[in-house]
């Protein structure tokens, strides 16, 4: 946690992945992000994975640091609390559908300067999902080894769409600084999934070949690089990006007259050219096979350390989160109070500030936590009032000492 944004609000309308990330990201640079939930939770609060209590460890890691409003969205009464707290507040994220209550054209008729971030499947508004936006932009006939499509278990798209979107805010209210205008930005997950595509070359590439790439398995496209296994049954991944790594991999492995001779007999140099060695993986890749089984794991990796090789070995998640340099021994991962009572390192900012102080993880709300609060602050409702509404079953409280 930092305070680079503090005086900042941000109200949040949204469920899964995207939207909530580009909440998550302000808060934890120091926003005050404040969700707003239907009573009881949306429909993203039990999300698995959850604890046996039916808590979900999904919505407590992308919610923490935020504050929670809990209103009952399907009264005219509780849809007009929301739009208030949205014109009070004037910064709005959001992944709710472009027309409705939550309209920006709605919402800026008495806040011009309103700024909103609206995350999107579709441009046109259609719904979409990570797991189907990945499918229509053509990775999963790019992944494994076929014939058939191989989804990957990462939201990419959600997580690039929210964290763009976090950006976006950031973009317009930095033009509302200097011109006083408000306005809306969509953010579509296909938008960001294709631009993705493109930046990286992909729309060129296959407009230029008139064909995708093949599919490589676990090689990656353009350059020496793939998993291979070791004689003590150690899955590791090995790639090289430069001259330098290189040379130290052909050391390393003992394999100078091996590569001299496959160089002289194809009349070329592998030395400096990434396109070279992929090309002629299917030469490399046997005699480098048989290099690295005939040798442990450790011995390999102190080898390729030394040499400024990169690789890693495969492991599951499980394994990954005992490692001390991933999580116990990580400063972005410190203790905090879970509302799902379950102890567990919870991470904060990704940056590090080396010149600021880092606070440690915050908490993600209650249902309701903080309505009272926000209430009374941004709409200036008398606590009798709010009494009133809360007896109404209009919003929803959770009295709770603080976590």
């Amino acid at each position: 946690m930092y305070d680079l944004l503090n005086g900042l609000s941000v109200i949040e309308a949204s469920s899964f992945v995207a939207s909530p990330t580009a909440g998550l990201y302000c808060a934890q640079m120091g926003a005050e992000v404040v969700r707003v939930d239907q009573i009881g939770g949306g429909p993203d609060f039990r999300r698995w994975p959850v604890t046996q209590a039916n808590d979900s460890l999904y919505w407590e890691n992308l919610n923490r640091a935020k504050k929670s409003v809990a209103l009952d969205l399907g009264r005219a009464e509780g849809r007009e609390l929301l739009q208030g707290l949205i014109r009070a507040t004037g910064q709005f994220v959001t992944n709710f559908p472009v027309n409705g209550f939550l309209s920006h054209d709605i919402l800026a008729r008495d806040r011009p300067d309103l700024v909103t971030v609206r995350v999107m499947g579709w441009a046109d508004g259609s719904p979409a999902l990570d797991y189907t936006v990945n499918n229509s932009v053509g990775y999963p006939m790019l992944t494994g080894a076929g014939p058939d499509p191989v989804n990957h278990v990462l939201p990419a798209w959600d997580l690039l769409t929210g964290a763009y979107a976090a950006f976006a805010l950031l973009a317009a209210i930095q033009r509302r600084g200097a011109t006083g205008e408000g306005g809306e930005v969509r953010v579509p997950l296909s938008d960001v999934a294709i631009g993705t595509v493109a930046n990286l070359g992909g729309v060129a590439e296959v407009l230029y070949a008139g064909t995708d790439r093949p599919r490589l398995g676990n090689a990656v496209y353009g350059l020496f690089g793939r998993d291979f296994v070791t004689r003590d049954g150690h899955r590791t991944m090995i790639v090289v990006v430069t001259p330098r790594q290189w040379a130290n991999l052909v050391v390393a492995l003992g394999l100078g007259e091996a590569i001299a001779a496959v160089e002289a007999a194809l009349g070329l140099s592998f030395a400096s050219d990434d396109g070279l060695r992929f090309d002629h993986r299917d030469t490399l890749y046997p005699i480098f096979e048989a290099a690295i089984v005939g040798r442990d794991h450790a011995d390999l990796a102190a080898a390729f350390d030394a040499g400024g090789i990169v690789h890693s070995p495969y492991r599951t998640m499980h394994e990954a989160v005992q490692d001390p340099a991933l999580v116990a021994g990580n400063p972005i991962f410190g203790t905090a109070q879970n509302p799902s009572g379950f102890a567990y390192p919870a991470a904060g900012s990704f940056a590090t500030l080396p010149q600021r102080d880092r606070q440690p993880p915050r908490p993600a709300p209650r249902n309701g936590q903080h309505s009272e609060e926000i209430l009374s602050e941004r709409l200036s409702l008398s606590s009798g009032e709010i009494a009133r509404l809360i007896d109404a079953g209009i919003v929803g409280a959770d009295r709770h000492p603080e976590t």
